[in-house]
């Protein structure tokens, strides 16, 4: 339990802080296609309209985090990741502004417009978002330096891709059950349909991507063995997804919604320990990794970090926890305009 240790695992409850909280705004983004008139547009986007921003607080917190503790990590992911990275700024920022700007003229091809928007770049940030961890896992190359040694469409190969659908899946899963929270009528029964199907296809993508990690990512497995506790975290993840339809079925959908926020707290967890101690893994040379001790801060910086945590992390989490009870209720559809 070493200071970079304890940082490595702040950095990994950060990432899955954001994975939960903008993972269902983001898959309320991949359904907004799905709903039928304008009136249920309008209100998928007023039920994220309040909370979006403060959830990528939890990103920007993050990536602070990742410069501070390890910045060799930070140097060579930033470059490596620099194309993917700026298309994933662009699809933050464009679905920002497709929320303010849907409903500033009064004309259904404008309106339409920014639906597309709102859709294609959650969609697109969802799945280059799951190209990255997956190609966390997988491995790139690097040079004797710690730099990338590869292109942009290397990062593109089917493994990362299926990581990337699979995290399209789950995230649009996740937005349905708060979808379902958050709305009444026909949105809500609306929503209750999405669920189903949408828990459908995360567990064949679960399945599918799980075997094509074990199958594509071998050097993964030793880890497991080494950490038997690691099995209680695939317990609790397996019981997390099967819960999902019993609470659906039962209507309980607080239930549900935890149980999607714990499968995607518990995915985070298992994928972090693949990763152990890894930061940045070179496929063409495992040796060339950045670990969370040769990508350090000195232990001073980190121990000054850990006291700028211990007071910066409750802000993080009391400011969200504030937000969350401010807006919490049912969303209504004139939070952005008529």
């Amino acid at each position: 339990m070493d200071l970079n240790f304890i940082w490595f695992v702040l950095i990994g409850i950060l990432m899955a802080g954001y994975a939960v909280l903008d993972g269902f705004d983001l898959g309320v983004g991949i359904l907004h296609p799905l709903a039928r008139n304008d009136e249920q547009r309008r209100l998928s986007m007023s039920s994220i309209g309040p909370l979006w921003d403060g959830n990528e607080v939890w990103l920007v917190t993050f990536g602070g985090a990742l410069l501070a503790a390890f910045p060799e990590a930070y140097s060579c992911i930033l470059p490596a990741f620099y194309t993917l990275f700026m298309l994933v700024l662009f699809c933050l920022i464009f679905r920002a502004v497709s929320l303010e700007f849907r409903n500033k003229v009064k004309s259904p091809v404008w309106r339409r417009l920014w639906d597309y928007a709102f859709f294609g770049s959650s969609l697109t940030a969802s799945l280059l978002f799951g190209i990255a961890a997956g190609n966390g896992i997988a491995g790139i190359p690097l040079d004797e330096r710690g730099r990338y040694a590869g292109t942009f469409l290397e990062l593109i190969t089917p493994y990362p891709i299926a990581v990337g659908l699979f995290t399209v899946a789950m995230f649009a899963m996740h937005g349905a059950i708060f979808l379902h929270l958050k709305t009444e009528g026909e949105t809500q029964e609306r929503a209750g349909q999405w669920i189903w199907h949408t828990w459908g296809t995360f567990l064949v993508m679960y399945f599918l991507t799980t075997m094509y990690t074990l199958v594509t990512v071998p050097r993964a497995v030793p880890n497991f063995e080494q950490a038997p506790w690691t099995a209680a975290v695939v317990v609790l993840n397996v019981l997390a997804v099967a819960n999902i339809p019993r609470a659906v079925k039962a209507h309980k959908m607080g239930q549900a919604f935890v149980s999607s926020c714990v499968t995607i707290i518990c995915l985070v967890t298992l994928w972090s320990v693949a990763l152990f101690p890894n930061l940045v893994t070179a496929s063409n040379d495992p040796e060339l990794s950045l670990t969370i001790y040769n990508a350090a801060s000195s232990q001073g910086t980190l121990k000054l970090m850990a006291w700028i945590a211990l007071l910066g992390m409750p802000m993080v989490i009391a400011y969200t926890g504030i937000v969350y009870w401010t807006f919490r209720g049912k969303a209504k559809s004139d939070l952005y305009g008529t």
